[in-house]
């Protein structure tokens, strides 16, 4: 539409030079949108048309034919979010009539799945703590009932002793926004907890003055901080290489138990979800395992 396009690499860079100036955009992520602002005046020269031409369908065959050269939707998401940057930063110059971008939808990025343990990876974790010190008993309770009953890891070091029903086997979990939800805690958990709340943690609260279920050193509630140094601390011990998170036993609760035939809606009642599709990205992790096993095991696998 103007000359000034004729130059796109200053063009460009006068833009990345406003994103540092007024919006403080770290260097790595201008980096990448120059890249990709690169990447579609290159082609956009290799098919004929100046930048200020640009129309949507332009876009669209471009984010096409990325999708053809094996892109990711990810990386493309990134290249259209430079695009409509630079394209708004443009209009607002005046130095084209409309935005071509601005009625082009962002591509869907397909949710990660999560990062889950197989079962005898769980079992080796749950052995790791030495369990004749008050603080490994500690964690081995926890991590019983963290796998037991699927918490958030909030929820377990937010535990209070009123929250707790050992004659029912039964914890009241507090979740997101406040919803409240009974959940079975099974045998292995509740004798753990019992074992620990009769030995350990009197030891852990000499003074007896704390309703935290799980004491940290301070003797209030244990931090997730805290919890997430002491789960990565049991997972080297146990000789575990996989990538783990805070809620890594959240997640092979859920697996596990769809792995062994639970009802989906069942299990979104022990997780605390209030969408069920929150809870059908873990169908895709037992399919994928159950395929794997299929595939180890099988004659004709």
């Amino acid at each position: 539409m103007m000359n000034v396009f004729r130059d796109a690499p200053q063009l460009i860079n006068a833009w990345l030079d406003m994103l540092w100036a007024e919006r403080g955009v770290s260097e790595h992520t201008r980096a990448a949108y120059g890249r990709d602002l690169i990447a579609f005046s290159a082609y956009c020269e290799g098919v004929g048309k100046d930048l200020g031409q640009v129309a949507r369908e332009d876009i669209l065959t471009y984010l096409g034919t990325r999708h053809a050269a094996g892109h990711s939707a990810r990386s493309s998401a990134r290249a259209l979010a430079a695009l409509r940057g630079f394209y708004r930063h443009c209009l607002r110059q005046r130095l084209i009539a409309h935005d071509p971008v601005a009625l082009v939808d962002n591509p869907k990025i397909p949710r990660p799945l999560p990062k889950s343990l197989s079962e005898r990876d769980v079992e080796a974790l749950l052995d790791a703590p030495d369990t004749e010190t008050p603080i490994g008993l500690r964690d081995r309770a926890m991590f019983e009932l963290l796998y037991a009953c699927g918490l958030r890891v909030s929820e377990l070091v937010e535990l209070s002793m009123s929250q707790l029903n050992l004659r029912q086997g039964v914890v009241r979990v507090f979740g997101k926004g406040s919803k409240e939800r009974l959940v079975p805690m099974g045998q292995a958990a509740e004798q753990w907890l019992d074992r620990y709340l009769h030995t350990a943690r009197p030891q852990l609260l000499p003074m007896g003055e704390s309703d935290a279920c799980f004491p940290g050193r301070s003797g209030n509630a244990m931090t997730r901080q805290t919890f997430w140094y002491r789960i990565k601390h049991w997972a080297k011990v146990a000789g575990i290489e996989k990538p783990l998170s805070p809620h890594t036993l959240r997640h092979a609760f859920a697996t596990h138990l769809l792995n062994h035939g639970a009802d989906l809606r069942v299990v979104q009642l022990l997780l605390g979800h209030s969408d069920l599709s929150t809870t059908q990205i873990y169908t895709a992790v037992a399919r994928a395992r159950l395929q794997a096993l299929h595939d180890e095991h099988h004659p004709r696998g």
